[in-house]
C-alpha cells in the first residue's frame, strides 16, 4: 500500500472510533447537562489546540512538509485554542462566554476545513511521512475536534433558551440575552 493510501485510510478511519465513542458516551452525557456546561466541556478539549504550533517546530515535522500548510494549520489551531481558553475564563460572564464559544467553534471548524483543503491541494497524502510526530494529531486528534465542533455548533444553534439555577432553585434563562 502506498503512503498516500495509508494516510487516506487512516484519516477516514480516524473518525469511526470517535463517532462511536461520542455517540455512545459523550452525547448522552452532554445532553444531560445544561447547554453552557456542555459547551464548557467542549471548550476545555479545544483549549489544548495551542499545541498545533508544533506544525512549525523544526525537527518535529519533516523539512519537506509544505510550509503554507504547516503555517496555516499551526496558527489556526493556536487561534482556536486561545479563543477556547477565553471562553473558559469568561464562563461566568455569559455574554462573553457565548461570544468566545461561538468564535472558537467557527474559527476552529473553519481551520480544520481549510486544512483539509490545503492538505489535498499540496498533496499531503503523498507527503504524510513529512508530518513526523504530528501525524498522530491529524489522524487521532483532528477527527475528535471536528466532531465536537459539529456538536458545539448544534448546541449553539439549538432553539430554546439556555437555563441556569436561580438562588431560589428555579430555572432562569441565560441565553439568548434578554433585552429591556
Amino acid at each position: 500500500m502506498s503512503p498516500a493510501t495509508i494516510f487516506q485510510l487512516h484519516l477516514i478511519l480516524g473518525y469511526v472510533p470517535w463517532l462511536l465513542c461520542v455517540g455512545a458516551y459523550v452525547l448522552p452525557r452532554l445532553r444531560s447537562m445544561d447547554r453552557a456546561e456542555a459547551l464548557r466541556a467542549i471548550a476545555t478539549l479545544h483549549s489544548f489546540r495551542f499545541f498545533g504550533l508544533v506544525f512549525i517546530l523544526p525537527g518535529v515535522v519533516g523539512p519537506n512538509l509544505p510550509g503554507d500548510f504547516a503555517v496555516m494549520a499551526a496558527y489556526g489551531d493556536f487561534a482556536t485554542g486561545v479563543l477556547a481558553m477565553l471562553a473558559l475564563v469568561s464562563f461566568h460572564v455569559r455574554p462573553l462566554f457565548w461570544l468566545f464559544t461561538s468564535a472558537f467553534n467557527l474559527v476552529g471548524a473553519g481551520d480544520l476545513i481549510i486544512d483539509y483543503y490545503h492538505g489535498a491541494q499540496f498533496g499531503l497524502p503523498a507527503l504524510a511521512g513529512q508530518l513526523g510526530a504530528t501525524y498522530a494529531i491529524v489522524i487521532i486528534y483532528v477527527p475528535l475536534l471536528m466532531i465536537t465542533h459539529i456538536v458545539a455548533l448544534y448546541l449553539l444553534a439549538r432553539r430554546g433558551p439556555a437555563t441556569a439555577q436561580s438562588p431560589d432553585g428555579g430555572a432562569v434563562s441565560i441565553w439568548p440575552p434578554q433585552t429591556r
